[in-house]
C-alpha cells in the first residue's frame, strides 16, 4: 500500500487518563503550537510544532489559525430512528414512547427510508464532530443494514445492533424470541468487525422483553466475540416500578440484565439516573459501562445522574445524546448539560474532565481506547478542528480567557455544530463547515 502522509498544525489538546484518578494537570497533553502527524488515517506522532516541521520536508501541513484539534467525540448513546422526532413536546418516558418514539419507528420497516435518515443522522454526528457512536436501529433488521451501509461507506468506527422487543409495544413493532435471535445472528455475521463496524446486542429494555427473548440475547451476547450489549437502565422512576411487577422474582432492575447474562465487558447500560450502591458496585466488578445523557435526562425529567457516585465505585461512564430524546447532536452541548447537572447537586465538573468523557472517557466505555479516544501513535486519526471564532459572542469570550481551562469551558458552554470548523474520520475529511 503507498504511504500517505499528512499533518496538521493548530493548537491541540487531548486527554492521557481520567482526572479523577491521576489529577488534572497529569490528565491532558497540550501543545500552544502543535502539528498532529498521520499516515495511512492513524496517527503516526502528535507534538510541539517547533520540533515535528523539521522531519516533515515535502509533507502537505494544512494549518489552522485560532482553532483546537482534539480526538473526535464519542456517543455511547443515541437512537438513530429518532432523529425525525428530536424535539417532540416533552412528556414522562414511558408517554413519550407510545406518543412519539414507537410510531417513529415505524417507518423503519421501510429501507428506503431508514437508509434516507441513516444519511441524514450521520451527517449531523459529523457536523458536531462525533466520529464514533453506539447506536441503536429500530426492530427491523433492514434499519442496521441501512445504517452499516451508511457509515461503511464513511468508513467511520460505528456500532449498532437491532432493537429487540417483544411485548409491551405495538404490534407493528414486536419480534420474537427466535426471530430477534436470529436477525440479530444475520446481522452479526455480516457485519460485526467488517472494517471499522461493530454489532451490538440491543434488547430496548428490560419491560418490552419477555424472558425468553432476554435468555437468547444473553446467549447471543455470549456467542460472538467481542460483541456489544445496549440498553436501557433505570432511567425513570415508573419505569423501575413496572420492573419490578414484571420481574417480581429478581432484586432489582440490573440484577434481571444480570440473571439473563447481558453484564460484562461491553455491556452498555444508558442512563443508570437512579443506581443504588450495590448496583453501581456490580456494574464495576463486572466491567460494565454507563452512558451519562444528560440533555434528555433534563428534557423527561428523568433525574439528576450522580456521576460521583458510579466514580467512587469505579465504573466506566461515557457521554450519551440520547438522541432524540436528547435535545442536540452536539456533544459539547451535552457537556454544557452536564456541567448543570453536577452543579444542581452541589458538585463539580472540570472542563478537562468534559475533555475525557467525551474523548477517552467514551472509549473506555466501548472497550476501544486501545484504537481511538486520543492522540497515542498507532490509534484511529478521528479528530476535529474546533474553531475559536465560530460566532462573535465565542470570538470575544476567547479574546477574554487567561488560560486554557478558560477557553475549553467557554467551548463546552457557548458551543456546538457552528464551533466544528472540520471533522476527520481516520484520517480522510469526513465534514467541513465552510
Amino acid at each position: 500500500m503507498t504511504s500517505h502522509v499528512t499533518a496538521y498544525r493548530a493548537a491541540i489538546l487531548h486527554s492521557l487518563a481520567d482526572p479523577a484518578e491521576v489529577g488534572i494537570e497529569q490528565s491532558y497533553e497540550y501543545f500552544e503550537d502543535g502539528v498532529l502527524i498521520v499516515e495511512n488515517g492513524r496517527v503516526i506522532e502528535v507534538g510541539p510544532a517547533d520540533q515535528l516541521l523539521p522531519k516533515l520536508q515535502g509533507i502537505d501541513v494544512q494549518e489552522y489559525r485560532d482553532a483546537l484539534i482534539t480526538p473526535g467525540f464519542i456517543d455511547t448513546h443515541i437512537h438513530y430512528p429518532q432523529t425525525g422526532m428530536i424535539a417532540s413536546y416533552g412528556e414522562q418516558l414511558l408517554d413519550w414512547l407510545n406518543t412519539y418514539t414507537f410510531p417513529t419507528e415505524q417507518q423503519f420497516a421501510d429501507k428506503a427510508h431508514a437508509a434516507d435518515v441513516a444519511g441524514i443522522f450521520l451527517k449531523e454526528l459529523l457536523r458536531n464532530g462525533t466520529t464514533t457512536a453506539l447506536v441503536f436501529g429500530s426492530v427491523h433488521k433492514q434499519s442496521v443494514d441501512a445504517f452499516f451501509e451508511a457509515a461503511e461507506a464513511l468508513d467511520l468506527r460505528m456500532i449498532a445492533g437491532k432493537v429487540m422487543m417483544d411485548r409491551n409495544a405495538p404490534d407493528y413493532l414486536t419480534d420474537t424470541p427466535e426471530s430477534s435471535y436470529a436477525d440479530s445472528k444475520e446481522l452479526i455475521e455480516r457485519w460485526h468487525g467488517k472494517g471499522r463496524l461493530h454489532y451490538a446486542v440491543t434488547p430496548r429494555f428490560a419491560p418490552t422483553s419477555t424472558p425468553e427473548q432476554l435468555a437468547l440475547a444473553g446467549r447471543l451476547f455470549a456467542e460472538f466475540p467481542d460483541l456489544y450489549m445496549h440498553t436501557h437502565l433505570s432511567e425513570n422512576r415508573a419505569e423501575i416500578e413496572w420492573v419490578k411487577e414484571l420481574f417480581p422474582k429478581r432484586s432489582g432492575y440490573l440484577d434481571v440484565y444480570d440473571h439473563y447474562q447481558l453484564i460484562g465487558p461491553r455491556a452498555v447500560f444508558a442512563h443508570g439516573v437512579h443506581l443504588c450502591d450495590a448496583e453501581c458496585q456490580r456494574l464495576a466488578e463486572t466491567g460494565s459501562a454507563v452512558a451519562f445523557c444528560p440533555t434528555s435526562n433534563l428534557f423527561l425529567g428523568s433525574g439528576l445522574f450522580d456521576l460521583e457516585k458510579l466514580e467512587q465505585h469505579g465504573v466506566r461512564v461515557g457521554l450519551g445524546t440520547d438522541v432524540g430524546a436528547g435535545t442536540s447532536f452536539s456533544q459539547l452541548q451535552s457537556l454544557n448539560e452536564a456541567y448543570k447537572v453536577m452543579q444542581l447537586q452541589g458538585k463539580k465538573l472540570d472542563p478537562f474532565k468534559s475533555l475525557y468523557l467525551a474523548t477517552l472517557g467514551g472509549a473506555r466505555a466501548l472497550y476501544l481506547d486501545h484504537q481511538i479516544g486520543n492522540f497515542a501513535t498507532g490509534k484511529d486519526a478521528d479528530f476535529v478542528v474546533l474553531d475559536y471564532n465560530a460566532t462573535p459572542l465565542i470570538s470575544y469570550r476567547m479574546q477574554q480567557a487567561k488560560s486554557l481551562e478558560e477557553k475549553l469551558f467557554a467551548l463546552t458552554i457557548l458551543g456546538d455544530d457552528r464551533a466544528v470548523k472540520e471533522t476527520f474520520a481516520a484520517g480522510r475529511r469526513v465534514h467541513s463547515r465552510d
